[in-house]
């Protein structure tokens, strides 16, 4: 498969080298966890000649002895080089039963600088802090971003790249194959596999097709407020009787699998966070189409989603605003700074437009406001409020709110 070098994520581990934390990279499954840590283990290789790499990957068989915390520990131990920087790299953790005592051992011998990653179901940031007695120093990884996308493909447009990357997503295992229907499948395998083994095996649940159909809504409703209650109501109108608890449940594990986003709102006005009528978005919008056919595109709830996740990706807090009945898209804040997002599809119609920009208006104070919208021009100024092409800012093209 084709590597590219994923900067930000590079850039992270690569600060956190020597700290005493147990770093741990987290994120959605075949998002490019294992082949981050294969490009960083190459990184300190070149970097530090005489560095001691312990690399193991549960994936291999020829690592099978070694799924038993003692067996890994002893085999860790043996593999120990006095004198050198001795890195010890672990992929698929969760696979060898009992990993977090080895793992807690071998750290608090201090000679070792750690780095894992394991199925996103089985190593969450929740269970962090009961896993491990030491510091942890997590390394959240997404899907591609469009950036990433456009270096893969060696795509310079950033209007053809969003063509393509509406359709093809995020999941790097796709790419390799030939057609967009067997990119499908292979995506929505991955997703049975996060869904109906993963989340199952780890809480448990009997009733595989109320998670499947839970899955199923939040994605129909990407980017739709919604209440557990009439979440409940409309499942239950489709056939599938459900009670609040239950259902909040289900949404919690997916979260946790990072398969969804949950963002909270946030009321502009009076500066607090709301408690009811969360959103959702997808860890990449391609599990949709997969899932869900592609006769529904919507592009504008697709646009919002990848908005979302790249605010994320670039380390901002993101929230839904609401300012008197109206709706902000995006409230992001990140060490004190805080944007306003608009997000459209098309705002060539001065209605659009007028509808878009109107609640930015009204917020009073002096934070950054922008609209973000497939545009195909350099970023423009209306009486303060930025219009960004969606495609170039995406690309990371814009200068405008970057990591």
């Amino acid at each position: 498969m084709k590597l590219i070098y994923r900067t930000a994520y590079m850039n992270k581990l690569a600060s956190a080298m020597g700290t005493p934390d147990i770093k741990v990279i987290t994120g959605i499954r075949r998002c490019g966890k294992s082949k981050l840590l294969e490009a960083f283990a190459d990184q300190i290789r070149a970097s530090f000649p005489t560095a001691n790499i312990i690399r193991i990957n549960f994936n291999l068989l020829e690592f099978e002895p070694l799924m038993q915390y003692r067996a890994l520990h002893d085999y860790v131990e043996k593999h120990f080089v006095e004198g050198c920087n001795n890195v010890v790299i672990i992929d698929e953790v969760q696979m060898c039963e009992g990993f977090e005592k080895a793992i807690n051992s071998l750290h608090a011998s201090e000679k070792y600088d750690i780095y894992i990653t394991g199925s996103n179901a089985f190593l969450l940031s929740n269970d962090l802090s009961t896993l491990f007695t030491g510091r942890t120093f997590e390394v959240e990884v997404f899907p591609f971003s469009l950036a990433e996308f456009a270096q893969y493909h060696e795509i310079t447009s950033p209007d053809e790249a969003l063509t393509r990357y509406l359709r093809e997503g995020g999941m790097p295992g796709s790419y390799l194959y030939p057609d967009e229907r067997a990119r499908f499948v292979y995506i929505s395998d991955v997703l049975d596999t996060l869904v109906l083994r993963d989340v199952r095996q780890k809480y448990r649940i009997r009733n595989a097709e109320q998670l499947k159909r839970t899955c199923e809504f939040l994605m129909d409703n990407v980017g739709n407020i919604s209440s557990l209650k009439s979440m409940a109501a409309a499942l239950s109108q489709a056939g599938l009787k459900m009670n609040d608890k239950t259902l909040a449940a289900y949404i919690d594990h997916l979260c946790d699998a990072f398969a969804f986003y949950r963002v909270r709102r946030f009321d502009v006005a009076g500066k607090k966070y709301l408690s009811t009528g969360d959103k959702y978005y997808l860890a990449d919008h391609s599990f949709r189409y997969a899932k869900l056919g592609t006769r529904r595109l919507d592009f504008g709830r697709i646009y919002e989603n990848m908005v979302a996740i790249e605010l994320m990706r670039r380390g901002w807090e993101v929230y839904v605003g609401v300012l008197y009945q109206k709706e902000v898209d995006f409230v992001a804040a990140k060490q004190g700074q805080r944007l306003y997002i608009q997000v459209s599809d098309d705002i060539s119609q001065e209605s659009t437009f007028e509808r878009e920009i109107t609640p930015l208006r009204k917020i009073r104070d002096a934070y950054p406001k922008a609209i973000i919208a497939k545009t195909g021009h350099e970023t423009t100024d209306w009486d303060g409020i930025k219009v960004i092409d969606l495609g170039r800012w995406l690309m990371g093209q814009t200068g405008e709110f970057d990591a």
